[in-house]
């Protein structure tokens, strides 16, 4: 019998068992179907950005930012983290637009974000083809880190405070029993008191076994990585309307990647040539100085989407969700773990407001999240 059961070891399921551990809870008992970090968190670019264009996302991102900022002395573990910016380029007008009231909200947030023009761009980086740009925008303390690291950060930090963390453990169904949950896993059955759908891309499959019905659904999105070459871009470079990003890892490779709107929703996790033509030509056009890297290695992991591309947040009852993070898990999990668990033990959460996030915000208007790739 444990108080809370996690199911999903990404790095949101263990961020929430490590702040339940931090605030004395240890009666946990997390599942993870196959390795720590083998879903959506382990197969993303590694981005740590605050630039949004919801307020909400930039709340949860400058609390994460602090923690992020401190997590080396917190856990012990560097996990690669840099903040070398995040350049976000805009190239036709509608995103000028956008970009000019996402500043103006980011900045009233307290958020130190520089507008660049066309020339000031080619200035600051002459390695960049600028052909076609309207402007850009610039966050000094955004950034980017491992989210290996960080997820297994998490995850011992959270053994240390007695938490079970279970692998190669696939939760098969849940039943409620008693006030309590059934957990039926492929190797043997569990009771909680408390449930928490930290699944990721099977958020959705994991919210059916208990009768709650969450609009997300997973899409495939591929990245591949170069060969490394002298450090000289530590900032990720982003563009919406031409749908690509791009990083230098700190070993030297690149990593970049782009959506699909042709993808179908569903688990896919192989690759395709078409991604490599694709993105290679248009990023050879940006970045010239790639035109002679050779690709090394080329994945594919999930977006769990909901409709407005913000993240599903709340409770329905004992039954909790973190889901729905529409690419950006890695990035805001210090803050959701934080306010996930001081919602579980407390009733409501001390430090970020996610009142606005719950599956409740569905019945009305929504706001979209303008800045995805």
């Amino acid at each position: 019998m444990y108080k809370i059961g996690i199911v999903g070891g990404g790095i949101i399921g263990c961020a929430i068992a490590y702040f339940l551990g931090k605030l004395g809870e240890s009666s946990i008992i997390l599942f993870e179907k196959s390795y720590l970090s083998s879903g959506a968190t382990g197969r993303c670019g590694g981005g740590i950005r605050q630039q949004w264009s919801s307020r909400e996302n930039v709340r949860l991102a400058k609390r994460s930012v602090k923690f992020f900022e401190r997590f080396e002395e917190e856990l012990g573990v560097d996990i690669e983290y840099r903040q070398g910016g995040y350049l976000l380029l805009a190239f036709n007008e509608k995103e000028v637009e956008q970009f000019e009231r996402n500043v103006q909200m980011q900045r009233n947030e307290g958020l130190n974000v520089e507008v660049l023009t066309k020339r000031e761009v080619k200035k600051r980086y002459p390695f960049i083809n600028t052909n076609g740009l309207k402007m850009a925008t610039f966050c000094q303390k955004d950034g980017h880190a491992n989210p290996h690291k960080a997820t297994f950060a998490f995850a011992n930090a959270a053994k240390d405070f007695g938490i079970k963390i279970y692998t190669r453990e696939e939760v098969l169904d849940i039943q409620k029993e008693r006030g309590n949950y059934r957990i039926i896993t492929n190797k043997g059955e569990y009771i909680c008191e408390v449930l928490v759908n930290a699944a990721g891309p099977w958020s959705k499959e994991i919210g059916k076994m208990m009768g709650v019905e969450l609009p997300t659904e997973s899409f495939r999105h591929q990245i591949f990585v170069t060969e490394p070459v002298e450090y000289f871009f530590p900032f990720m470079a982003i563009s919406f309307s031409k749908n690509f990003y791009m990083r230098q890892t700190l070993h030297g490779n690149f990593i970049m990647g782009q959506g699909d709107k042709d993808e179908k929703p569903g688990i896919n996790r192989n690759v395709t040539f078409r991604f490599e033509k694709e993105m290679a030509k248009k990023m050879v056009f940006f970045f010239p100085f790639l035109n002679e890297l050779r690709v090394l290695r080329h994945w594919s992991g999930e977006y769990n989407m909901s409709p407005d591309a913000q993240p599903i947040l709340g409770a329905k009852g004992n039954f909790f969700y973190a889901v729905g993070f529409s690419g950006h898990g890695f990035m805001l999990a210090p803050a959701v773990g934080e306010a996930i668990a001081e919602l579980i033990l407390f009733g409501k959460t001390l430090h970020s407001d996610i009142s606005h996030l719950n599956l409740d915000r569905f019945k009305g208007k929504l706001e979209i999240e303008r800045n995805v790739v």
